[in-house]
């Protein structure tokens, strides 16, 4: 994939530049990459935000380049740093919850009856959060916590092909940040869900996944996974980084960022 912004202009960026990733069934990939190297831009590609100059997007064996946004949510999944942002706020968590799980009966069913909201109480619980006992509390009112927690399972909920995670738990406090990442690992573990997830924090991309890439300028550099994944130090990555792009500023940006 090649994406441009202001082409042929003294203001040209290559945000993109020759990407080629393939992301197999049921893995968990983290992404780090200082900023402007391409990591959302990926991302909304992948989504159908930005179209691609050259290159073409496959969801399986389908070709999704040119499939509209909005088709393509029925299949991917996305949570973005904003809690609020994919979500209802003057609607409860259920109902949030059973517009997310449209997706996977009908795309013009609402489903909400005494059946899904058992289920949705049992997946609330999961996250050990208090959200099972607060379900007919409208999303908007919940701390950023409780919504972004929710906003995982409206996520996950209908077992999407992809779920994109951007920086999910950046706005969090640590604290909170840290059960959001576990709730996900586990999700997504127990649903063998294809993930791919943006982060900042190098402790967390090595921490949790099963594979590791890093962006620089518009492309991967490092591309880790299993045993080697697990037993990588900070140190040691960003060793792997300065080796791969070649560039000892571009620690100093990983670091800065």
């Amino acid at each position: 994939i090649t994406k441009k912004f202001e082409a042929n202009t003294v203001n040209e960026k290559v945000a993109l530049d020759h990407l080629n990733l393939t992301v197999e069934p049921g893995q968990f990939v983290t992404v780090l990459g200082s900023n402007g190297s391409g990591k959302s831009t990926m991302f909304n590609v992948i989504l159908g935000s930005l179209f691609p100059d050259e290159g073409k997007v496959y969801l399986g064996d389908k070709d999704i380049t040119k499939l509209k946004d909005y088709k393509r949510a029925l299949n991917i999944g996305c949570l973005y740093q904003n809690p609020l942002r994919g979500t209802a706020p003057n609607l409860t968590i259920e109902e949030n919850l059973a517009l997310a799980y449209t997706r996977k009966a009908s795309p013009s069913f609402f489903a909400l009856n005494k059946k899904d909201s058992a289920y949705f109480r049992e997946v609330l619980s999961t996250l050990g959060m208090g959200l099972e006992d607060r379900m007919k509390t409208k999303i908007g009112l919940l701390s950023g916590g409780q919504r972004q927690a929710a906003s995982l399972l409206m996520a996950t909920i209908a077992e999407p092909e992809l779920l994109l995670l951007d920086e999910h738990t950046a706005a969090l406090d640590p604290k909170t940040a840290a059960k959001v990442l576990e709730a996900t690992q586990r999700i997504v573990e127990k649903s063998h869900l294809t993930t791919m997830m943006i982060t900042h924090n190098m402790r967390d991309a090595i921490s949790y996944g099963n594979r590791l890439i890093m962006m620089y300028e518009g492309h991967v550099v490092v591309d880790v996974s299993g045993e080697e994944k697990k037993n990588l130090t900070v140190e040691q990555l960003l060793n792997l980084f300065s080796r791969a792009s070649g560039s000892d500023e571009a620690d100093d940006k990983l670091l800065l960022s």
